[in-house]
């Protein structure tokens, strides 16, 4: 794709890395097959590729007005783009530049709004305050200690899991124990930086990562061998951190650092010995969240993990398909994410599954909305 972007714009360091960007698409398509919005409202502008071509107007100095910014925002960034596109185009971070570009352009009451939702979010004393409203479940099993220490590792404990659904961390520490892994918890407050980052708030999410780095390379280098992320959205955002640096920032090698280091929770424990945790077989639908099969292109290892310990996963139809919660989503663009959240419960609950596991604290509350079947995180059936 061609780029007419302005001098000044284009020397800039986000200039280089959008027209980089820009100028990989060939225009071939392949993602309209894939993208959830554009198979609901079959419009070009919802679609990665007419996303680009608006990005790329707004960039070249182009009009865009408010129909521009909604087709923007009903992007779920869930990256199944990605996983199609042929040529590698980093659609995500081309999002991240274009919303930051329009965001100025957005009405007042627009910002205030999103805004408010988003320091709710990354505001534990406010959020907790609130939770007890949309508590989703509570702890169900006594905490257990690991008979000997064979390993360390750091759990992120996340923004709002720990309030919405405790029994997800708490299960996540009894299943290591029972492996002789020693668990370190991150405070609260130390959010991941992604409901920043994908609500324009670049440098509130900046301030974010710094601070995780700083905590999370000193504990790597002394005191644990790895970071636990068991919501797969936190999860990408953290392994995308080196990004967010240019390659001669004294930050640039710890994000890689703490990048490496992370690990879903599925894939942490994919090549260990489960034999103790092995459970008697049942039915169960697996919701894979884009953060993990797209962002952290995992697809299948939450599958693997289950069956390895013995549980019968029905088919899902569409899986690769967003539920629609896609962090802030549900909540800035409730109708399409309604939508897209129907659709995924009639799939997740054709063959009748006893319950439907996901990998992540958002789509676990928004799955949930839709259906009477029991939705857990999937870490939570190896702690019965």
């Amino acid at each position: 794709m061609q780029t007419k972007l302005p001098q000044d714009f284009a020397d800039s360091e986000v200039g280089l890395k959008a027209d980089k960007i820009l100028r990989s698409c060939v225009h071939c398509g392949f993602c309209l097959a894939t993208c959830p919005t554009y198979q609901l409202l079959g419009n070009e502008l919802d679609s990665p590729r007419g996303r680009i071509y608006l990005i790329k107007s707004a960039l070249e100095g182009e009009s865009f007005g408010g129909d521009s910014i909604q087709h923007l925002d009903s992007c779920l960034t869930c990256r199944a783009c990605e996983t199609t596109c042929p040529s590698g185009v980093q659609f995500a971070s081309l999002l991240d530049i274009g919303r930051a570009f329009v965001e100025p352009k957005r009405p007042l009451w627009q910002k205030v709004y999103r805004s408010s939702i988003r320091k709710l979010l990354t505001s534990p004393k406010l959020f907790n305050s609130l939770s007890p409203l949309f508590r989703h479940s509570a702890i169900q099993t006594a905490l257990i200690a690991p008979k000997t220490v064979n390993s360390r590792v750091l759990l992120l404990t996340g923004c709002v899991q720990p309030s919405l659904a405790p029994n997800i961390n708490h299960a996540t520490k009894n299943v290591l124990a029972q492996l002789d892994i020693d668990v370190i918890e991150s405070p609260q407050q130390q959010c991941c930086g992604a409901i920043d980052q994908h609500l324009a708030a670049e440098g509130a999410a900046l301030t974010k990562i710094k601070h995780n780095i700083d905590h999370w390379s000193a504990l790597l280098d002394d005191q644990v061998d790895c970071i636990i992320s068991t919501a797969s959205g936190c999860g990408v955002m953290v392994k995308d951190y080196a990004q967010y640096f240019d390659k001669d920032d004294a930050y640039y090698d710890r994000a890689v650092q703490v990048a490496s280091k992370t690990k879903d929770i599925a894939e942490y424990l994919l090549d260990k010995d489960l034999t103790e945790l092995s459970r008697t077989s049942d039915k169960v639908s697996v919701q894979i969240p884009c953060s993990l099969q797209h962002g952290q292109q995992l697809p299948n290892v939450v599958n693997q993990v289950l069956t390895k310990v013995g549980y019968d996963i029905s088919p899902v139809k569409d899986s690769h398909l967003c539920c629609g919660s896609a962090g802030t989503y549900s909540i800035l663009q409730p109708k399409l994410s309604k939508q897209l959240r129907n659709n995924k419960v009639a799939n997740l609950t054709k063959s009748n599954p006893e319950v439907i596991v996901t990998a992540n604290i958002g789509c676990l509350m928004h799955i949930q909305k839709g259906t009477d079947t029991p939705v857990k995180h999937w870490i939570e059936l190896l702690n019965n």
